[in-house]
């Protein structure tokens, strides 16, 4: 099994992908308040003197008891999760292109005060990079295909597993902004 479990807090937002290890370790120690989904696994233990066999169902999401944290998301940025989040396309040129031709482009250069942050990092070919080099995509006579955002949490978690089950994409999907619909 590749699949990964959806691990949510008490409120139903999504806090990190699980492997069955893990999942099966939180239901049998009773930290799993609630689940829903599918059920991804069954995992058979041994038997008892009634000659029963112990079976743990790990089901495709769970939510745990842990403090919710109401301030703002902030997801870490990383270029595998920037390019999955612009559909490996080219934010100039509109190319799909192999992770290994892209790269990370700051709209506002580093260089004249730019930061590096999610809602000033686009996608690019190397090839329009080098293009833009030091410049403004105005200056450059380029134009920026679509607007740089941050992805929220249900975006995130979507952007950084690539074996996401229909029933965990239903659920992350009805969160997702305007941006990734």
């Amino acid at each position: 099994m590749n699949a990964k479990i959806l691990r949510l807090n008490k409120a139903g937002a999504p806090v990190a992908w699980l492997t069955r290890e893990e999942t099966a370790t939180l239901i049998v120690k009773e930290m799993v308040i609630w689940s829903m989904g599918e059920a991804v696994l069954e995992i058979r233990g041994g038997f008892n003197r009634l000659g029963q066999r112990s079976v743990l169902v790990l089901p495709s999401i769970v939510a745990c008891e842990g403090k919710v944290h109401r301030d703002q998301y902030q997801p870490p940025l990383e270029n595998g999760i920037l390019f999955r989040r612009d559909q490996n396309l080219c934010m100039y040129c509109g190319n799909e292109h192999a992770v290994a031709d892209l790269s990370r482009d700051h709209v506002l250069p580093l260089s004249r005060g730019g930061r590096d942050r999610w809602t000033n990092v686009v996608t690019s070919c190397r090839r329009c990079n080098n293009r833009k080099a030091d410049r403004t995509p105005e200056e450059a006579g380029m134009q920026l295909l679509a607007v740089p955002f941050v992805p929220n949490q249900y975006e995130f978690l979507y952007l950084t597993n690539h074996n996401v089950l229909a029933d965990q994409m239903e659920f992350l999907k009805a969160r997702f902004s305007r941006y990734m619909s």
